[in-house]
């Protein structure tokens, strides 16, 4: 079994993947360095899976490293999380995907179109589908909370949910019953999580750690060039 490990270095973290004779899959462009007897490979899609990912948005290219050695991904501002598929399915938030064992496949689920509509994503709301067993690594913001529901509901307010085990049903509505109570609460819509399954959850909601990393590198950036 491959091991995933989070290093922290001056600030950033990044996530190192010891292979003995094993195989990886990451996101596309996550390489950071590798070294030992490691071949990376990356295969065109069928036609299904191109068309799937042209709607999508998801990633056409999702590279595999085989072989003996130390596999080093893309360093970052903000941090990841590393845990077992469980011979389960996992509905991640779109982007939030960084590696897994072979044992886990990757593909795309669609929201039903009115709860991406008012989730806010609008008609198109793509997320990642993992399934199968390994492990998986996943980009977050802060400590991931795990929270187990059984025949229970969540609400939350706003993209805090990294990923959902595929028998919690989702859903998306008003904070309060009447559109002027959701209004003058401050807090519009909601997402409300029901059922029996487990739930990942960071402190910081999805899209600003995505803004964030990206405003980070960039004026690491500007600071390298103007030295």
């Amino acid at each position: 079994m491959a091991k995933f490990e989070i290093v922290e270095q001056e600030g950033v973290r990044l996530v190192k993947v010891t292979l003995q004779d094993e195989t990886v899959r990451t996101e596309s462009g996550a390489l950071y360095y590798m070294r030992g007897n490691l071949t990376m490979e990356s295969r065109t899609p069928g036609v299904g899976g191109l068309l799937k990912s042209l709607a999508s948005g998801e990633k056409i290219f999702r590279p595999t490293y085989t072989g003996t050695g130390e596999l080093f991904l893309e360093p970052s501002f903000g941090g990841y999380h590393v845990f077992e598929c469980g011979d389960q399915t996992w509905i991640a938030e779109n982007g939030a995907y960084w590696a897994s064992e072979m044992g886990v496949a990757v593909s795309v689920h669609r929201e039903k179109a009115l709860t991406a509509l008012k989730s806010g994503e609008g008609f198109l709301d793509f997320q990642t589908k993992l399934s199968g067993r390994g492990q998986i690594v996943l980009q977050a913001q802060g400590p991931v909370e795990t929270i187990v529901l059984e025949n229970d509901k969540l609400v939350v307010d706003g993209r805090y949910v990294l990923a959902r085990t595929g028998d919690v049903q989702y859903s998306a509505r008003r904070a309060a019953r009447s559109l002027f109570g959701s209004f003058t609460s401050g807090e519009g819509l909601v997402r409300v999580y029901e059922g029996s399954g487990t739930l990942l959850m960071a402190p910081i909601p999805f899209w600003r750690h995505r803004l964030f990393d990206s405003i980070a590198a960039l004026s690491a950036a500007r600071a390298a060039k103007s030295s």
